[in-house]
This record gives structure tokens, sequence and C-alpha cells, in this order.
């Protein structure tokens, strides 16, 4: 009889605990990312159309073709090449190894203009640079080809970093020089170390020119960040990598230069400058591009002709991937617009959350 009397204050108790679990220890399920399709646009031998005032001009380059597109789906400018070619937001140009003199041009097809030299032109946004002969020697030039200064070396060149201030060169034999892009001083000179094989495969120096992140050396290989100080850098966060890459890698300073994203074989690290956090996550083919807009930072990685397009949330989270066939891709951001380049089209993505 006790026990009968007693049974509807235990399932009383039990409805309570019940509800008062489901309201503290329920969790709101996470937003999903929507990819949103914009439009697409096919980039063989397309009608070309003016763009407005309010249209930003992006450059592609896929196989042997390069132009500009806009964000409305407009292809303004259309090229095709049967050998050399470089492209930025900015300037093209078209050539071959044994151009001794390489006429560029701007955006909207119209010629900047010449670069009096042989070699490789290099644009990075309004930047201009031209690789000399043997791979150890580079110049400024200004926005008409005319060289502002050159650096002469004897060791290759095995990454390169431009800044509208600074311009930042990694050799073979391990060591990173700082120029400033007004005189072209040299402002630093320094070895990261570390390794039994010094050689530097990837590196980027921050608007400011106080920051020098890199990838350096066989045997050891490693991730270091360092810091000027008067006139010397010190290194102020580094990493042992697991693995030894045998080829360049892509390093870069995000847009606030709060994080510097490396990348290695079989992973990218995130080095979070503010909370002196790195996070290390998985991707296993080799990345070949990194952008970023104002939520996510996207990785283009490929192997043979597979690409695959990772998501990287601005907490350090991947949040998924995608991937492809094709011979030649690209990948670039605008506010929150993902823009896929695939052979012979491009398509842009809106990204919200849900």
């Amino acid at each position: 009889m006790k026990m009968k009397k007693l049974l509807p204050l235990y399932i009383s108790i039990t409805l309570i605990f019940t509800i008062l679990y489901i309201i503290f220890a329920a969790k709101p399920l996470a937003k999903e990312y929507q990819f949103t399709p914009i439009w697409k646009i096919n980039t063989a031998n397309p009608a070309l159309s003016e763009l407005s005032e309010n249209d930003k001009p992006m450059c592609f380059h896929l196989g042997q073709t390069l132009g500009y597109f806009s964000d409305s789906g407009k292809i303004s400018l259309y090229k095709t090449f049967p050998d050399r070619a470089a492209i930025s937001n900015s300037y093209y140009a078209l050539y071959d190894s044994q151009s001794s003199q390489i006429p560029f041009y701007k955006n909207n097809g119209e010629q900047a203009g010449v670069i009096k030299a042989s070699g490789y032109p290099f644009f990075q946004d309004d930047l201009i640079y031209i690789f000399l002969p043997g791979g150890s020697s580079f110049a400024k030039c200004d926005e008409t080809g005319n060289i502002i200064w050159t650096y002469e070396g004897i060791l290759p060149i095995t990454a390169f970093s431009a800044k509208p201030d600074f311009t930042a060169a990694g050799f073979s034999d391990g060591t990173i020089k700082v120029f400033n892009n007004a005189s072209g001083s040299e402002e630093i000179n320094f070895a990261p170390g570390g390794s039994d094989y010094p050689v530097i495969l990837g590196l980027d120096i921050s608007m400011d020119g106080q920051y020098v992140a890199a990838i350096s050396g066989h045997n050891q290989q490693r991730f270091t960040l360092s810091r000027r100080e008067e006139n010397q850098q010190k290194i102020i966060f580094h990493s042992f990598l697991n693995t030894d890459t045998p080829y360049r890698t892509l390093v870069h300073f995000c847009k606030n230069e709060n994080r510097v994203i490396y990348t290695y074989r079989g992973a990218v690290g995130i080095y979070d400058l503010k909370q002196n956090k790195n996070t290390v996550i998985p991707v296993k083919d080799k990345v070949i591009s990194i952008r970023e807009n104002d939520n996510f930072v996207y990785l283009l990685s490929k192997d043979k002709a597979k690409y695959t397009v990772s998501v990287i949330e601005k907490t350090d989270t991947l949040e998924g991937t995608f991937s492809f066939e094709a011979e030649s891709a690209f990948i670039s951001t605008d506010g929150y617009n993902l823009y896929i380049g695939k052979d012979n089209t491009i398509s842009r993505l809106s990204v919200s959350q849900e």
C-alpha cells in the first residue's frame, strides 16, 4: 500500500527531471551553410560585354585562356595564348621565353606599358615585377613597365611575397630578404634555420612589414613566424612539421592579419597571432590556392584531375568540402560570393547560413 501511495510522487519527480534536462541540456542545432548558385557563364569564345561603373573586374586563367569577368556575370575581356601568360585583377601580359620586351595591358584591354627586359613578368594586384633569366634575380617596375630597382643574386629564388610597401624573397640557402619597395634597399636579411637542409619553400610578409611567416628546410621542416625588432627578425613562434614537403608551399596572412595560414603535405596550419594558438587541419591533396571573404577561408587543392574546395570558418573549423573533375580550375572571392572556374565555365555561388 505504501508503494502505491508513493508511485505518483516518483512519477512526478521523474517528469520534472526529464523536463529540466530537456530545457538545460538540449543544444540548438548548428546552422547549416548554404551554397546558392547565382549564375554560370561559358568562357569558350564568349560574347564580350562592357562593364558598368558598378562592375568590379576579376581575373580568370583557365588552361590557355585568360580574361576578366564581373560579379554580374559579364565577361569583358577574353584572350587565348599559345605560350605563357601572367595576370592579376589589374594587369595581364602574354609572352614567350624569348621576349626581350614584354607589353602588358590593363584589365580593360588598353596597353599599360612595356617591360624592357627578358624574363617572366609577375603581377600582384597592381604591383609589377619581372623575374630575370637564371632564377636568382628580379626587378620591380613602375606602372608603365620601367624598372625602378633590381636585385641581382646568385642563389635561386624559391619563394616570393609582394605587398605595397615591401617585397620578401626566400632563397635556396634558407635565407629571407626583405626589400623596401620605394628604394629597393635591403632592410632585413635572416635565416630561420632549424633544419638539416635549408631552403625556403613558402613565405608571406604582413602588410606593415613587421611579420614574416615561412616554411623552411628539409629533415625537420618547420613553420616559423618572426617579428621585426629594429633591423632584425626575431622568431616568436615555430612548429616542426610532421612531414617534409618536397615542393613549394603557400603561406598567407589573412586580411585582418590576425591569422596566418600555411600549407604543407597532408595538412593546413592556422596560427592565430592574438590568441597565440596553432591549429592543424588535415587536407589530403596539394593546396594550390587560398582565398578568403568576410566569413570563410577557401582552399583549392588538387590531386591529378580532381579538385577539392575546402571551407574553413573564422573559428579555424573545417566546415566541409566538395570536389569536381577538371583539367584546370581556380577559385576567387568577393564579399559573400565564391567564384569557381572549371575548364570553360565560371560559376558564382552565394554563401549564407540557414
